[in-house]
């Protein structure tokens, strides 16, 4: 294995447990890890104002929405967006299934309802679902990604007539829709291309499916203990749980950081 030069991080399940605030010994292999040289990047699914601040930590890019705006403190990187045209056949789809839905730009996440597992969803974050009075005009703008609840047997329905969107799921009761084109692996090639990276100097650590492309993308996925089993079975790795420290004893055992 390359030392890597660079490491993606997924958030919810990895960073931090889906409950609650990154542990002490997770903060510390991060901030050793950029101590060392290595570039880290947040890969998320998150909106970019909805990421937790992580103590002593500088992030060097941000890849959010699933990839569909990455961006750096200074400069953007990438922009993908779903076709306004579809975002209202994804609302129509959304209402003959019963569910509300919340659409996400640059610098909002708004909602044109609620419902339990949308409310839910929004809670794991720690994110306030907000239904928003200017909600139709919002639909016309950029879009990067689209929340509701839906489960596995509802997906073909969401999708109906929307050829240009997929879903990126990582929790069984909601859904985030992306751009056809996005997902993390497309992300982070644009970010290891604006860095002049090599995919082999590459590493990144995730615990859900919607981080599988984010591994084909890397020399080396991280799988946590707690990843669902289609991830451990695309890694080139695993380490412990997120509530066991598996970033620092992982990053430690293979001589990215010492004590």
């Amino acid at each position: 294995m390359n030392k890597p030069k660079i490491i993606f991080f997924d958030v919810d399940g990895t960073l931090v447990p889906l409950k609650g605030a990154a542990r002490p010994r997770t903060l510390e292999a991060l901030r050793r890890l950029h101590q060392n040289g290595i570039r880290l990047c947040i890969a998320t699914g998150r909106a970019p104002m909805e990421v937790p601040k992580f103590e002593g930590v500088s992030f060097d890019a941000f890849l959010t929405y699933n990839g569909s705006y990455c961006f750096t403190p200074e400069q953007d990187i990438f922009k993908n967006t779903i076709p306004t045209e579809e975002v209202a056949t994804l609302i129509r789809n959304a209402a003959a299934l019963g569910r509300p839905v919340a659409l996400a730009n640059t610098t909002r996440l708004a909602a044109n309802g609620s419902e339990p597992d949308l409310e839910e969803y929004f809670a794991i974050g720690g994110v306030e679902l907000k239904i928003a009075e200017d909600f139709e005009e919002m639909a016309k703008g950029e879009i990067f990604q689209v929340l509701m609840g839906g489960r596995e047997e509802e997906y073909p329905a969401i999708l109906k007539d929307v050829p240009h969107a997929k879903i990126a799921a990582w929790w069984n009761r909601a859904v985030d829709i992306i751009p056809a084109s996005g997902g993390k692996g497309i992300a982070v090639e644009k970010v290891l291309e604006f860095y002049g990276i090599s995919k082999a100097d590459s590493m990144a650590f995730g615990d859900g499916n919607n981080d599988l492309e984010m591994f084909g993308a890397v020399g080396t996925g991280v799988a946590m203990g707690n990843a669902s089993e289609k991830l451990k079975a695309a890694a080139a790795a695993h380490c412990r749980t997120v509530m066991e420290d598996g970033i620092y004893w992982y990053c430690l055992e293979q001589g990215l950081i010492t004590t």
